[in-house]
């Protein structure tokens, strides 16, 4: 572990400036705020993924407990920072929780779709938290994959008339999964549908490598989430989450990056990716959260959205973190914002 790296992790609270890339066409200004926890008001879950429905509700799963959904209110004040939030019901059944990963609003049908990990499904929910029989069809390339890197990702645009997913980590017969030992990125398919649940293009995305140097007692990495945008771009969400033994120096690194879906060639659910091009990404925003110390501020960030915009037309991105209830009463259930143009 270089001298740089130990020091990143023992900062407390480190947070990373955010950066901005210029391209030639696209110039993404980016405002990051500080991550809030409300602890009397969001009960310790596992917090996995979030919709914005409109006003200050939004849609949140978790990825333990009932099959079903949670209304989060999370209030903004006026340049995009989290001023309160709450959860303030439960909508589902008493039926296990399929490790339910992800969620997104689908604004047509003014219905939820949900992803499980557990069993590969994005499947249909009404407002009343009952299934609808409806299920975005999964190539088998993503079938009998690791449950435990199987589908995370869910997201849809209504502009563009597109749902995306994607695995956490690269898929069985596509290549290693990255770890610090074995200097290998992972590779990911993320897959397209339409307003028809038929499904479209598939896109390979490569993840950078691994900070972590050496292998730690529990170690994760992976696209956690994903938002589409009006404009057609899709927000990436890379997610590492390293924990040493001695815990003191565990820490989350989060990246978001840009893709242009449609820009590279698609490739087939049937055919190998090796050799091919993934989709060119541009970062906006790198942080990281840690054990250190003076402070505990670590945050596994595994569910993120567009949410309302700004007077000045810039777009809100809300994420939560998932706690594991509050594990070992150190993690705690975060909302952070940044704000785009």
């Amino acid at each position: 572990m270089s001298i740089r790296t130990l020091i990143l992790f023992m900062a407390s609270c480190l947070t990373l400036a955010v950066h901005a890339q210029v391209t030639a066409e696209h110039e993404p200004l980016v405002v990051e705020h500080e991550q809030r926890a409300f602890p009397d008001s969001i009960p310790a879950g596992g917090y996995s993924g979030i919709t914005w429905l409109g006003g200050d509700r939004y849609a949140v799963v978790s990825d333990n407990g009932r099959d079903g959904y949670f209304i989060f209110r999370i209030t903004l004040d006026s340049v995009g920072m989290v001023t309160s939030a709450a959860c303030t019901d439960f909508i589902g059944s008493q039926s296990s929780n399929p490790d339910n990963e992800d969620v997104a609003w689908f604004a047509p049908d003014s219905t939820l779709f949900i992803s499980s990990e557990s069993d590969t499904k994005v499947r249909e929910f009404s407002l009343q938290g009952v299934p609808t029989g409806r299920k975005l069809p999964i190539p088998a390339v993503f079938r009998g994959t690791s449950k435990a890197y199987g589908l995370e990702a869910l997201t849809y645009n209504a502009v563009t008339h597109r749902f995306w997913t994607t695995s956490e980590s690269t898929l069985e017969g596509d290549g290693l999964r990255a770890n610090p030992d074995n200097g290998a990125r992972n590779r990911l398919r993320i897959q397209s549908y339409d307003d028809s649940l038929c499904a479209g293009a598939q896109y390979l995305y490569e993840m950078d490598e691994p900070m972590a140097q050496v292998m730690p007692e529990r170690f994760a990495m992976g696209v956690s989430a994903m938002t589409a945008l009006d404009d057609g771009r899709l927000l990436v969400l890379e997610r590492e989450f390293a924990v040493p033994e001695s815990i003191i120096g565990a820490f989350v690194s989060c990246r978001i990056y840009q893709v242009y879906p449609g820009r590279e060639e698609p490739v087939l659910p049937t055919e190998s990716i090796e050799g091919r091009k993934p989709m060119e990404k541009i970062l906006l925003a790198e942080w990281m959260t840690a054990v250190g110390l003076l402070d505990v501020s670590i945050a596994n960030y595994e569910g993120m959205c567009a949410g309302p915009r700004l007077a000045d037309g810039r777009q809100v991105i809300v994420l939560i973190s998932d706690s594991q209830n509050q594990y070992a009463g150190v993690l705690k259930d975060w909302v952070k914002t940044i704000v785009i143009e």
